[in-house]
């Protein structure tokens, strides 16, 4: 048996060769986030603002709570499930970008803990990807909808 002497954080980063401003923007204007990431968004980021995210396509959304909104330097939130998502912003030079995103508090047992870990980190990952591949080159990758499309909910 494996005993965790502390909760497991997932942790996704990715170098983005555009300003922090661009890069900060992308996840904070949902016209932006909807070509990388979720399908359907009830507004911009804004500090102490409930939002809500959907991902159309497999019949799933989250509520999240905006805690902390830093412009260009770090977004805070809360999702539904209780889990805090940080993301921050360090400039490099004028067009690049590294960005860190941690996922924390994960409930459950030790497994089910591990494995929302790996998922997270998994997920986040792919949306620093496709981030990238929309600001660098323009590209839409459609990552998060083709990661299960066996999952996806018919109409």
């Amino acid at each position: 048996m494996i005993i965790l002497i502390q909760d497991p954080v997932a942790k996704a980063e990715m170098l983005i060769r555009r300003s922090a401003e661009e890069v900060f923007e992308a996840f904070v204007d949902p016209n932006v986030t909807t070509r990388f990431w979720f399908t359907k968004s009830s507004g911009r980021l804004e500090e102490g603002k409930r939002i809500r995210w959907d991902w159309e396509m497999y019949g799933v959304g989250d509520d999240v709570l905006v805690k902390a909104l830093e412009p260009n330097r770090r977004i805070l939130i809360e999702s539904s499930d209780g889990t805090t998502t940080e993301w921050t912003f360090a400039p490099r030079s004028e067009q690049e970008t590294f960005v860190t995103i941690t996922n924390s508090g994960f409930t459950g047992n030790g497994d089910e803990i591990a494995n929302q870990a790996i998922d997270s980190m998994g997920g986040y990952t792919m949306v620093l990807c496709g981030l990238k591949a929309l600001l660098e080159h323009g590209v839409v990758l459609n990552l998060v909808a083709d990661k299960a499309p066996d999952a996806h909910v018919r109409k």
